[in-house]
C-alpha cells in the first residue's frame, strides 16, 4: 500500500501570530532566529515516511549523531524548495502538520494544500476560520476549567473564586489586586509563558501598566489570575480526531520564576522530590482525564479541531498549606515541547531518567555551549539507546543562538 507523507514544519509563534490575526504576519527578528535554530524538532515526531521542512538543511556531522540512534526519522527538505511548485517533489501528501495553525501559516503552507489528501481537505484545519480563534485562547481554557469545577467537583481542584478572570481594563484588574493581592496577567494568546506579567508589589509601577494595557489594546482582553504558591507543572498531552479525544501521556515540565518555558522532565519525576508532593502529582491522573475528555468531547472544540493539544496543569498550595491543582490551566492546541518530550523518551534507555532542555545563549553560541557540555558529560551509548550525558537534538553553527538538548545524569 502507497504511503504519502505527513509534511511537518516548526512554527511555535503560531499563537502570537493567532492574536495579530493577520495572515501577513511575521515573527521579530529574534523569534525568527529561533524558529530557523529549531526547526529540526519535529524530526523526532515523524517516521522515515515523513517530511520535516526547514529552513536550512543540517550539517552530515549532525545526521551522523542522530544516525547513532537507529532512529526512524523523517527526511528533511528546505522549505522554500516545498514551497515552489517547480521544485516541489510531491505528488501526493497525507496532511499538513506544522507545529500549530493560524492564519499566517494557512497562508504560507497555501501551496501545498491541494495535493492534500481527501480526508484532510475535509478535516476542521484544513482551513482558517475567523469563528475558531476564540477555541486558541486562554479565554476557552478557562471557560473548560469553570465547567469541570461546575459538573466534577472535586476536594483538590482550585475554588471558582481563585479560578480567574477576563479583564478588558485597569480598574478591572486594580479590584482583582485588592481583593488576591499578588496577580498574574496573562495575554489571551501567547506560548512557553511569553506573555505573562506577574503583579507582586503595589503600587504597580507605570511600565507594567503600559505593557499590560499594550495587550489589551493589541488583544482585546487579558486572564488574569491570583498568583499561586506554585509546586509543579504537570502536562497531560492528548489527540483529537473525529470529535474523539485519546489520552497519549503525561509530561513533566519546568518553567522558571517568571513563567518561562525551561524545559521537560523524561521519563517520570525525579526520585528525590518531596514525597507528599510526588504522590499527589500521581494521583492526578485518575481525577482529571476522564473528566476533561468528557468536557472537550462536548464542546465546540470537538467539531472545529484535529490534532494534537496539551493541558497544562498547576500543582499549589492553598493559604491552609494544603496541595491542591488547577486542572485545566492552559489548552495548547498544538504540538508542543511536552509532546515532544513523550517522544524523546523512547532515545533513553529504558526508565533512565534525564532533562529536555531548551537553550539561549544571548551572545554566546550554542555551538560553544555544546562542545563544553560534551566535555563535561561525554555521551554514553547502551544498545543505541542515551544511558548519560549531553546529546544535542538540534544542529550548531557558530551563527546558532538556540538549541535544544537531552541532558541524563
Amino acid at each position: 500500500m502507497e504511503y504519502f507523507p505527513d509534511i511537518y514544519l516548526f512554527n511555535p509563534t503560531c499563537d502570537l501570530a493567532i492574536g495579530n490575526g493577520s495572515p501577513n504576519w511575521q515573527p521579530n527578528k529574534l523569534l525568527k532566529k529561533m524558529e530557523a535554530d529549531l526547526s529540526i524538532l519535529p524530526l523526532f515526531l515523524g517516521t522515515s515516511k515523513d517530511v520535516v521542512l526547514t529552513e536550512q538543511l543540517p550539517s552530515e556531522n549532525y545526521l551522523k549523531s542522530i544516525g547513532k540512534q537507529n532512529i526512524d526519522i523523517p527526511a528533511l527538505m528546505k522549505l522554500q524548495k516545498a514551497l515552489n511548485a517547480e521544485t516541489n517533489p510531491f505528488n501526493s501528501i497525507n496532511s499538513l502538520k506544522p507545529w500549530g495553525w493560524s492564519p499566517a501559516t494557512h497562508k504560507l503552507l497555501a501551496p501545498l494544500k491541494t495535493r492534500c489528501s481527501e480526508a484532510f481537505q475535509k478535516s476542521p484545519v484544513f482551513n482558517w476560520s475567523e469563528e475558531i480563534r476564540d477555541l486558541y485562547s486562554k479565554k476557552f481554557a478557562l471557560g473548560i476549567l469553570q465547567q469541570m469545577i461546575r459538573e466534577f467537583p472535586d476536594t483538590i481542584f482550585i475554588p471558582k473564586e481563585l479560578s480567574g478572570q477576563v479583564c478588558y481594563g485597569q480598574q478591572q484588574i486594580e479590584s482583582l489586586l485588592s481583593r488576591w493581592g499578588k496577580l498574574m496577567i496573562k495575554a489571551p494568546w501567547s506560548s512557553s509563558g511569553r506573555g505573562l506579567q506577574p503583579i507582586t508589589k503595589t503600587p504597580v509601577h507605570p511600565k507594567v501598566w503600559e505593557k499590560i494595557l499594550g495587550i489589551i489594546k493589541d488583544q482585546g482582553y487579558v486572564i488574569v489570575e491570583p498568583l499561586l504558591d506554585k509546586q509543579l507543572d504537570i502536562a497531560f498531552q492528548f489527540e483529537l480526531r473525529n470529535r474523539k479525544v485519546t489520552f497519549l501521556g503525561i509530561s513533566n515540565f519546568m518553567t522558571d520564576s517568571k513563567g518561562q518555558y525551561t524545559g521537560n522532565r523524561l521519563n517520570g519525576l525525579p526520585d528525590d522530590m518531596d514525597p507528599e508532593l510526588k504522590l499527589f502529582a500521581e494521583s492526578l491522573p485518575d481525577r482529571i482525564i476522564s473528566p476533561l475528555i468528557r468536557i472537550l468531547e462536548n464542546s465546540e472544540l470537538a467539531l472545529a479541531y484535529e490534532g494534537n493539544l496539551g493541558v497544562d496543569t498547576l500543582i499549589f498550595k492553598t493559604s491552609g498549606n494544603q496541595l491542591a491543582v488547577n486542572p485545566c490551566l492552559e489548552i495548547n492546541l498544538r504540538q508542543n515541547m511536552g509532546l515532544l518530550s513523550l517522544h524523546l523518551e523512547k532515545l533513553l534507555v529504558p526508565g533512565q531518567k534525564a532533562l529536555y532542555q531548551t537553550w539561549y545563549g544571548g551572545g554566546k553560541s550554542f555551538l560553544e555551549f555544546q562542545s563544553e557540555m560534551e566535555r563535561k558529560h561525554p555521551l554514553v551509548l547502551k544498545n543505541d539507546k542515551i544511558a548519560s550525558g549531553f546529546f544535542a537534538l538540534t544542529d550548531v553553527d557558530n551563527d546558532s543562538k538556540f538549541g535544544a538538548y537531552i541532558i541524563a545524569p
